[in-house]
């Protein structure tokens, strides 16, 4: 963060990207705090539509509006780690993204349920232009960089109005093309870096993902507290709700550990490895988000107030926690485990998946199992220390 007085109006000049102890900014804790609001809104509703067996409809509405809330955070992240100004004007507009984000949130029940997706793009285009408006001021600021920051605004723009545009078409066209403008949205990192990347921060950046991911097992807490509320209200299903929020917390700690377990910021060191990181990240937050829904469905089962079936049931819960698993030793975990380790970790996440054939609480049971052994198959030997005595093989 800039020691510079934010009343003073800056160049977004860029940051350097080797600057030692750079750390998120509360500005971008504070921004953070906004999405809690959206991803909550997501889940909750990808838990309705499941409940209500409507969990096909539910996954795709979901995974659409968690889509919008991603995209906007790493848009944000990225050019955050290059061009933190902390001015006032970076203050701004930084708190209207923050408002475009609270309309998006707003619109998040309509959209999973409905499709309606109307609220949320006009929440998604006010973030996305004040966005612009951020890119603008690179382009004046940084001259080595302007044609870069052009770029991005230039796609951002044009891919903006096609998403209002969007809006005016039959509901079978609009589904398609949502997922044409996707795809527009990944290129333009692509075409504008492609020019001259900017200057990003690895440490920097990478702690932002593990805040996000923080902000995303909160979540399943938060659902892991429910069922301990529900148990204390509930005594026919005492038991079972007791065990859903023992192996929630579990399972919950074991995705923090496995995520947490390997630094990430050798990742990012080119083009094509940033935008590897930060677009295959789209799963493993997705993924994270949607297990305290998982959570959530579990305890409506135990406690008979869903009519889904066990497969089904366990599928909203088995799966996010298997593709978590998996994003990360696709993405951090294959190339730094020895054989033997990657066997354990692969076999935790068949264990993962074989839960969703179990009855009952079983497959929150397999969940927190499997995750247990992940944690194992990551957990590295505890270092030498000077004056304790050392065994071979540790």
């Amino acid at each position: 963060m800039n020691s510079t007085s934010p009343r003073l109006l800056r160049p977004m000049l860029p940051r350097d990207p080797k600057e030692p102890h750079r750390v998120a900014s509360p500005l971008e804790l504070f921004f953070d705090l906004v999405f809690v609001v959206a991803v909550s809104f997501a889940s909750v509703q990808l838990h309705h539509m499941a409940v209500e067996d409507h969990l096909g409809a539910g996954v795709i509405g979901y995974l659409m509006v968690f889509f919008s809330i991603w995209w906007s955070w790493m848009n944000f992240s990225w050019l955050a780690t290059s061009f933190d100004t902390d001015d006032w004007l970076y203050r701004l507009l930084t708190f209207l993204q923050m408002a475009g984000v609270l309309v998006l949130a707003s619109g998040a029940a309509q959209a999973v349920a409905e499709h309606d997706f109307l609220v949320i793009t006009l929440g998604y285009a006010i973030m996305r232009l004040a966005l612009v408006a951020q890119w603008i001021r690179v382009a004046m600021g940084a001259a080595e960089l302007r044609t870069t920051a052009i770029r991005y605004a230039v796609g951002i723009t044009v891919v903006q109005a096609a998403w209002l545009a969007r809006l005016m078409l039959p509901e079978e066209a609009g589904f398609i093309v949502f997922f044409v403008l996707v795809i527009a949205e990944l290129c333009v990192p692509a075409w504008a870096e492609s020019h001259r990347h900017t200057p990003w921060h690895p440490h920097h950046i990478t702690e932002r993902y593990g805040l996000f991911t923080l902000i995303l097992l909160g979540e399943s807490i938060l659902a892991s507290a429910n069922a301990v509320v529900e148990s204390l209200h509930t005594i026919e299903h005492l038991g079972l709700l007791m065990v859903i929020a023992v192996c929630g917390l579990i399972t919950a700690a074991g995705m923090w550990w496995i995520y947490f377990s390997r630094d990430h910021h050798h990742l990012i060191h080119s083009l094509r490895s940033s935008l590897t990181y930060g677009y295959f990240h789209y799963f493993i937050f997705a993924a994270a988000g949607a297990f305290s829904a998982g959570v959530e469905v579990a305890i409506d089962v135990a406690g008979g107030a869903s009519e889904l079936s066990g497969i089904a049931a366990a599928s909203t819960l088995n799966i996010p926690v298997a593709l978590f698993a998996m994003g990360l030793w696709l993405l951090v975990l294959r190339r730094q485990l020895s054989p033997g380790r990657n066997a354990t970790f692969l076999t935790a996440v068949a264990l993962i998946t074989a839960g969703l054939f179990l009855p009952s609480v079983l497959p929150v049971v397999a969940a927190a199992a499997g995750m247990t052994l992940c944690v194992i198959a990551v957990e590295r030997p505890a270092p030498h220390l000077p004056g304790r005595p050392f065994a071979p093989g540790t």
